[in-house]
């Protein structure tokens, strides 16, 4: 698994974001490799309606702490990546 601190431009216009806004974001991919798991981290924010997407920061997550189930309890978006592949969080600036 692997987790990424991106910033993307929003592309279309939703709920409180203008086109041409850009936010911050932090993204789960469960995934092995860290090339295909940072492809589909743009591909995912591209579907959602960001462009320009920039990666900061990547994290590869031990499979160690994938799989203690204390982590996981304790960090629900790790839950739901481990559950559906990814999970997509936007933060308030």
């Amino acid at each position: 698994m692997f987790i990424f601190s991106v910033n993307a431009t929003a592309r279309v216009a939703r709920d409180d974001i203008a086109v041409g806004d850009k936010k911050p974001f932090i993204v789960y991919i469960d995934y092995v490799d860290g090339f295909g798991a940072e492809q589909l981290c743009k591909v995912y924010l591209m579907r959602a309606g960001f462009t320009d997407i920039e990666i900061e920061k990547r994290k590869d997550v031990s499979e160690s702490l994938r799989n203690d189930q204390r982590v996981i309890d304790a960090d629900k978006a790790m839950k739901a990546a481990i559950e559906g592949g990814y999970m997509i969080q936007m933060f308030d600036e």
